[in-house]
């Protein structure tokens, strides 16, 4: 549980990010409707399902909302037929093969786009929730997550190693709370 229970922290503030990014992107709050407690839910019980079947855990994934983001289809139906296509292409080794011909570059170029999008709508997110910048607090804390984030700073405490997105998630509370607002800043 004390291995795990950090994980979950860092899952539910991930989903929680990709919901009001992608809530910003299709122009509808997703935490009021259908509301975060369902969505959180669902996350679970995908969860539970996918360990019960020896899967991995579910999770919102950035990259999903940038590709939604990139090509405005929000659709759940799309979503629907992408997630059998691509477990159709799993089980059938010559199309997986055609899939791997694409070279290097291409896939390259996209993951720079996709990853770029992430950080340009978290930082959308920012601005269109009027974060202060002028305030030297923020500037802190947004300048540590990101480079704990984008520059993979992981920390490695025996045989437990916390990702870098954990890190930056880790670091961005602890700053907010230990770091005071000056009252010229506000």
């Amino acid at each position: 549980i004390l291995l795990f229970a950090p994980v979950s922290l860092v899952t539910v503030c991930e989903h929680i990010g990709d919901h009001k990014n992608l809530s910003n992107i299709i122009g509808r709050d997703l935490l009021k409707e259908p509301g975060l407690t369902r969505t959180l839910i669902g996350d679970g019980v995908a969860t539970a399902i996918s360990g019960a079947v020896c899967g991995a855990a579910n999770t919102t994934y950035g990259e999903n909302v940038a590709v939604i983001g990139v090509s405005k289809i929000a659709s759940v139906g799309v979503i629907i037929l992408a997630a059998i296509i691509t477990i159709f292409l799993g089980f059938v080794r010559p199309l997986m093969c055609v899939v791997e011909t694409i070279p290097a570059c291409i896939t390259g170029g996209v993951s720079l786009i996709l990853y770029g999008f992430i950080a340009s709508s978290g930082i959308k997110m920012l601005v269109n929730n009027k974060i202060n910048f002028g305030n030297t607090k923020n500037i802190f804390v947004a300048s540590v997550i990101l480079v704990a984030g984008i520059g993979g700073l992981n920390i490695t405490v025996g045989s437990i190693t916390i990702t870098s997105t954990a890190v930056a998630m880790i670091l961005g509370i602890l700053l907010n709370v230990i770091l005071k607002d000056k009252a010229a800043d506000k």
